[in-house]
């Protein structure tokens, strides 16, 4: 088969979409390689893709050409469709599809969240629109949507009204460097790089209200002084919500945030944390409790959407406005060595749900119920 991604945000972006992108691409490269695999992105790879593209040699690129390269969200959504031929599977990786794809090209899209509609005041009313006529419009036009959790296909059937044998949930997982050991010498220069405290809770992921921050920040104040919390993630106005209520209770000495961490770096941040929470309101899957069970961490978070699914029946879970059952629960993980190491064992049985072998297998169990060939990995 010929299989087309849309590669936006894997050539551009360093986060959560970006990170799914260049891992979906590369699983299927390692584990289906019989097939042929083409990347449609509107700009060059820049950052850390420019590796990831030398790395995958036999990763095929399409770009914009003529006049279309300087409209290239255009050329995405309406005349990528041009440069489509020979293609046997469209997969558009974070949310959407062009449109007006020729029919006899079958298509796949991963939807990640419906966040916009759960919580519509995180977002501004002219990106909720948007959202909705794109997503929703790529929902109902694909043959096949790959959900990454099972909160997340539940929303896109309320919200969408997607019929649910039409839905696929195929898990994320993480970079296999969070598998692989860290040595003490490692985790000291690190420690060392990022000026981490001796002692610390993390949390990992954008600094925005919906990923509610504050809620880990109001909990250090039952937990003993030598405890800090590190907040590892790129900055938004809410870190000034988080700045303004340490300073009135104390607090600022405690926390610490860190905006520009080198990807390399994280595994060694994550097996330095005594514990890690994650008290988001609402989440499409949360690959940062994956990362943390694989570097054996502890992981308390928050109820309320698919965070359950990701930290599996070993993890804690808060009500992600009671922050003072975080508190008890962080002081009692951080007094009781063995309940940690049984949460570490857990973990480690649970993160092996998300291999990249079952994962490859999983996309391509979906790439063959809307193609007329059989790919066996």
């Amino acid at each position: 088969m010929i299989i087309a991604f849309d590669a936006k945000r894997a050539f551009r972006n360093f986060t959560g979409l970006g990170n799914y992108s260049r891992f979906v691409i590369d699983l299927l490269m390692r584990y289906a390689p019989d097939n042929s695999y083409v990347a449609y992105s509107s700009s060059e790879p820049a950052g850390r893709a420019v590796s990831f593209k030398e790395e995958h040699p036999d990763l095929a690129t399409v770009y914009p050409t003529g006049l279309l390269r300087h409209f290239k969200s255009i050329w995405r959504t309406f005349s990528i469709k041009s440069q489509l031929d020979g293609v046997d599977i469209y997969h558009g990786l974070s949310n959407e599809l062009p449109w007006n794809i020729p029919s006899a090209i079958k298509t796949v899209v991963t939807m990640h969240d419906v966040i916009y509609r759960r919580l519509p005041n995180c977002y501004p009313l002219i990106d909720r629109w948007l959202y909705d006529v794109k997503y929703g419009r790529s929902c109902r036009h694909a043959d096949r949507i790959i959900a990454v959790s099972e909160c997340t296909k539940r929303d896109v059937m309320a919200y969408y009204h997607v019929p649910a044998d039409k839905i696929d949930v195929v898990y994320q997982g993480c970079d296999s460097s969070f598998r692989q050991p860290v040595s003490m010498e490692r985790m000291e220069q690190v420690r060392k790089q990022y000026a981490l405290p001796e002692r610390f809770i993390l949390n990992v992921g954008t600094v925005e209200e919906r990923k509610n921050a504050l809620l880990a920040v109001r909990a250090l104040e039952n937990i003993d002084a030598d405890i800090h919390l590190v907040l590892v993630g790129g900055r938004t106005k809410y870190v000034d919500k988080l700045v303004r209520y340490a300073s009135n209770h104390g607090l600022s000495q405690r926390i610490h945030y860190i905006h520009h961490v080198n990807f390399a770096d994280l595994p060694a941040i994550y097996h330095l944390a005594a514990l890690f929470v994650y008290p988001s309101i609402y989440e499409g899957f949360g690959i940062p409790i994956l990362e943390s069970l694989c570097c054996g961490t502890p992981v308390i978070a928050a109820t309320g959407s698919c965070l359950e699914e990701a930290g599996g029946p070993g993890s804690v879970y808060v009500s992600p406005d009671d922050d003072k059952a975080l508190s008890k629960e962080i002081n009692h993980l951080l007094t009781d060595g063995q309940a940690c190491q049984e949460m570490i064992a857990k973990g480690h049985v649970w993160a092996e749900k998300f291999t990249d072998k079952q994962i490859a297998e999983d996309l391509m169990n979906c790439y063959n119920k809307v193609c007329v060939f059989t790919v066996q990995l």
